[in-house]
């Protein structure tokens, strides 16, 4: 099923401010919340959806990214492409509709979530992928190797020695200490993380001596990342999962691979189109003929019209690079300049002494002030 616009999802222009945004995303939370829509899917499924917006569209890094490549730009990172659950939702956003605070009158409205030990995530990596224009215009599978944080194998992320834990005495196992406030709006209830555990319920009786009961060592993985065709000099890609493991059996972080473009030998990039710059040799200039040009996936002959032009461009249709977003191909354009020799024999010169005189090597009118329009920034 195609993702919809975030903007539609939240029901916001896209020059939205950041208050418009998250004022949107309380009313669509509120009017979807799980706990007011019970047993609906269709109420749960919207309820995702706005949450996966507003992460987007909240973080002005991955708006940049999402308004200017769209879903694409987002592959798969996070909320921003699809790895939405319940519990990760409640975790991030929950205060923003009432995730932890109970105020009466709601009938417990987001409170039944904030109950329970916190789930630890693992930070996010930053790894950079050189591309050349051809794994660009195809696509890519590459395989990285990475140094990271990986969960101990000697007591599996755990952090215990022999898996032995107790309840925490302070929270009860919930991770959450509450605390009732009596304001000028009435009593009032707030939850925070149990200081004494940390949020995980458990307290570690016998720590593992490998990790020191942190559930995580220093490692390394081989990555494998499919890069889809089109990508960007810039663009970011996040690979979920493959960050930094999370202490004692959390939810590891994404790998979050940024974009290089290796410079071509020939072509140049201009959004999806390429640039060529041809240097005719003044003989097939006058004559016509065929060249052989490059392309990102091998060389093609051109037909070079006769009494071709300095400064004509000829447009080779879907030579160019695919959209990321699959909005079609782009073009290749060849920039025609004409070799004129600096230094020729003297069976040349005395050839080019004749066609001196000879009045089809006279430019018209015409024909000078087109030349002169094509190129008079070089003389200003």
């Amino acid at each position: 099923m195609e993702k919809r616009d975030y903007y539609e999802v939240l029901g916001v222009a896209k020059n939205a401010t950041d208050s418009e945004i998250k004022s949107a995303y309380r009313k669509k939370a509120v009017q979807y919340h799980p706990d007011k829509n019970p047993g609906n899917k269709e109420a749960e499924e919207k309820f995702k959806e706005a949450a996966e917006a507003y992460d987007v569209l909240s973080n002005p890094e991955k708006r940049k990214r999402y308004d200017q490549f769209g879903h694409a730009g987002m592959s798969g990172s996070g909320f921003g492409g699809g790895g939405m659950n319940m519990e990760d939702i409640f975790s991030h956003f929950g205060d923003i509709f009432g995730g932890h605070f109970d105020f009466g009158g709601f009938g417990g409205f987001g409170s039944s979530r904030s109950q329970g030990p916190r789930v630890r995530k693992g930070t996010d990596l930053r790894v950079k992928v050189k591309l050349s224009l051809s794994e660009i215009a195809a696509g890519v599978e590459k395989k990285i190797k990475v140094k990271k944080y990986v969960a101990c194998q000697h007591c599996n992320g755990s952090g215990s020695k022999d898996g032995s834990m107790e309840t925490c005495s302070t929270c009860n196992g919930t991770g959450r200490v509450t605390r009732v406030q009596q304001t000028i709006l009435g009593r009032m209830q707030t939850q925070s993380e149990c200081p004494n555990c940390g949020g995980n319920g458990k307290i570690i009786k016998n720590k593992c001596p490998h990790c020191m009961g942190e559930g995580i060592v220093r490692g390394e993985e081989v990555i494998s990342i499919k890069i889809p065709a089109g990508v960007m000099e810039g663009m970011q890609l996040s690979v979920p999962g493959k960050g930094n493991a999370a202490r004692m059996g959390g939810v590891n972080g994404d790998l979050l691979v940024v974009i290089e473009e290796e410079p071509h030998e020939d072509l140049i990039r201009d959004e999806n189109d390429l640039i060529y710059n041809l240097l005719l040799d003044l003989p097939t200039a006058v004559l016509g003929g065929t060249v052989e040009i490059p392309t990102v996936d091998g060389r093609v002959k051109v037909k070079i019209d006769k009494g071709t032009q300095p400064g004509k461009v000829l447009r080779l249709r879907n030579k160019g690079l695919p959209d990321v977003n699959r909005y079609g191909v782009g073009d290749l354009l060849v920039n025609i300049s004409v070799y004129i020799p600096e230094n020729i024999s003297a069976d040349e010169k005395k050839l080019f002494e004749k066609l001196q005189h000879s009045s089809n090597m006279k430019p018209k009118d015409s024909a000078s002030k087109n030349f002169f329009n094509r190129f008079k920034h070089m003389f200003e």
